[in-house]
């Protein structure tokens, strides 16, 4: 009988943060193995002091990653992608480092080429979900053009346009712009960047199976600017943008004042807030649902989603990280993929 399940590729991010912590534990998880089978691309000797430390014992098949052939033959429901040429286990300190920037960029521009495979080639994923990386060690690899991994995807998969959304049991946040000194917003905020979420967020909220969804925009300044007293984004740009999604049909509104709006959102008013910059969406996100928010890029071909948190340095090794976001954000993977198949 053959295995109908989706293949997914989990990138395990800086090996010297908690992401091998986070995917052992949660793949240990019976009801998550069984949703699929997985590639993980990462590094043997990590997940196994991982499981260690947490007194669980190995479930998963180790394959050397440039000898790996992934495949419906798999011998295992979990498949390591052994990139044993970074040993970071001797390494006294957990903290950004050249080597984990090389590292976890070689597991992600893998996973990447892996999901880009023809939908008919065995070692093709059908999603990737992604660990959490530390952007200075990428920056000390070397690899300073790419903020973060949606830009990175977006590169990659020479997309022409992405978003990063957020998704939540209590709140989804869609953002208009991403990794940027907060003074140079307004000189990157156009109609477009404010159009692009509303617009791919609708069409994501679609795909989950949320009918006619309701969208708020976030307006810029304090009180979406009172009628312009205190800026013109919102009428020289965010209103256009809002007029131009009504026009396709799109149930936009606003733009509101950020300091009330999300406490409607969160009350369940609105299927999407579209934030205008990362710390606007970001800080009530993770205040209201910090263990249950999953980072989707929408935009792509291929399917990308990951857990909305850092690499924790300080708590690696003492078996303290929280895999619930990992597996939130294995399950979303799973359901997006099995809405493709």
């Amino acid at each position: 009988m053959s295995d109908t399940r989706p293949t997914i590729g989990i990138t395990m991010g800086d090996p010297a943060g908690i992401g091998p912590e986070i995917v052992v534990k949660a793949l240990a998880d019976p009801a998550v193995r069984k949703l699929a089978r997985f590639v993980v691309f990462g590094m043997n000797e990590l997940m196994a002091y991982a499981a260690d430390l947490a007194e669980i014992d190995p479930f998963w098949w180790r394959v050397q990653h440039d000898n790996a052939r992934i495949g419906p033959d798999m011998v295992a429901d979990v498949t390591v992608l052994d990139y044993d040429e970074y040993s970071l286990l001797g390494q006294a300190e957990h903290r950004a480092t050249r080597q984990g920037g090389e590292a976890s960029m070689a597991f992600l521009n893998d996973a990447i080429e892996a999901a880009q495979l023809p939908e008919r080639n065995p070692g093709r994923l059908d999603a990737i979900v992604t660990g959490p990386i530390c952007k200075q060690s990428w920056h000390m690899a070397g690899y300073t053009k790419y903020p973060g991994h949606t830009e990175l995807f977006q590169a990659r998969t020479h997309s022409r346009r992405s978003v990063m959304m957020f998704c939540s049991p209590k709140l989804n946040v869609a953002l208009a712009t991403i990794h940027l000194p907060l003074m140079d917003i307004r000189n990157v905020l156009t109609i477009g960047r404010v159009f692009d979420p509303i617009d791919l967020g609708h069409q994501a909220l679609l795909a989950m199976g949320r009918e006619d969804p309701v969208i708020a925009v976030c307006g810029l300044n304090p009180h979406a600017s009172e009628h312009g007293l205190f800026g013109d984004e919102e009428s020289r740009l965010i209103e256009p943008a809002i007029t131009m999604a009504r026009e396709q049909g799109i149930d936009a509104r606003g733009p509101f004042p950020a300091d009330t709006l999300f406490i409607d959102a969160a009350r369940g008013r609105y299927d999407l807030v579209v934030a205008m910059y990362h710390d606007q969406g970001l800080i009530p996100l993770k205040m209201l649902a910090f263990e249950e928010a999953v980072n989707v890029t929408l935009g792509l071909p291929i399917i990308r989603t990951s857990v909305d948190h850092g690499t924790a340095f300080d708590i690696v090794g003492q078996n303290k990280a929280n895999e619930n976001p990992m597996k939130a954000a294995i399950r979303l993977a799973f359901d997006m993929a099995k809405s493709k198949l």
